[in-house]
């Protein structure tokens, strides 16, 4: 089965709400932890709206897992990636009006950053994933950028139904196989619940399904541990 990257952003958003110091994040991570979670994902935004800098140094040195550091492709996060040295950088596109991300990276049109910037983090020894929508010429060029992951953006199989969201699981399917066909490995992400992530966790080959959101709502009411146990349910 895919292993599970739990996103904590969220915890930040309650906490910074208030500006105070309750809910932590890293404690949530902990918490995460025990409930099995796999790794432990955060988005340090330009911004800081929700993870500060603070939260990604004690995460970096408490986590017992793997920290996946999402970040926009710019120098000053690339600084802050070789400074703390997650195991995996995720690279993924942000505006500021946003609530969330809306959707994949276009690589064809980053690609002379990116083929500055990719080879710097993997030199440091950091994985390197790109969020992507499932498309061939985005594989495509993620696999001639030298990165080692995508990840699938899975916004739109999550927020659609019947004949749609069918298409959008074949679509899934279809990149997650050609992904694996030229050596890249496949993560999946993004408005994945607890209802809906079963077709994803059984797709051939699926490495790893980031999921945030969903956990820290249920979090809320069941706890961290229970809630995380839960998804690892739902996608074994």
């Amino acid at each position: 089965m895919p292993t599970l990257g739990v996103n904590i952003d969220h915890i930040a958003t309650v906490r910074e709400a208030r500006k105070g110091r309750e809910p932590d994040p890293v404690i949530a991570g902990m918490m995460a932890e025990l409930g099995g979670a796999d790794g432990i994902v955060v988005h340090l935004r330009e911004d800081r709206r929700h993870i500060q800098d603070r939260d990604l140094r004690i995460l970096r040195e408490t986590l017992q897992t793997k920290l996946d550091l999402e970040m926009a492709a710019t120098k000053e996060m690339i600084t802050v990636a070789l400074a703390t040295l997650p195991e995996m950088v995720t690279l993924v596109p942000e505006k500021r009006q946003e609530l969330t991300t809306e959707g994949g990276l276009n690589l064809l049109s980053m690609r002379n950053d990116l083929k500055k910037f990719i080879p710097r983090l993997l030199s440091a020894g950091i994985s390197v994933s790109v969020f992507i929508e499932p498309s061939e010429i985005q594989i495509k060029t993620a696999h001639a950028l030298k990165a080692d992951t995508i990840e699938i953006h899975t916004g739109h199989y999550a927020n659609s139904s019947g004949e749609m969201k069918e298409n959008a699981l074949k679509q899934i399917v279809r990149a997650a196989k050609f992904a694996t066909s030229l050596g890249l490995l496949v993560n999946a992400g993004h408005g994945l619940n607890y209802f809906n992530v079963g077709p994803i966790a059984r797709i051939p080959k699926m490495n790893e399904l980031n999921i945030g959101h969903s956990i820290v709502a249920r979090a809320t009411l069941v706890g961290m541990e229970r809630a995380v146990r839960e998804m690892k349910s739902q996608i074994a």
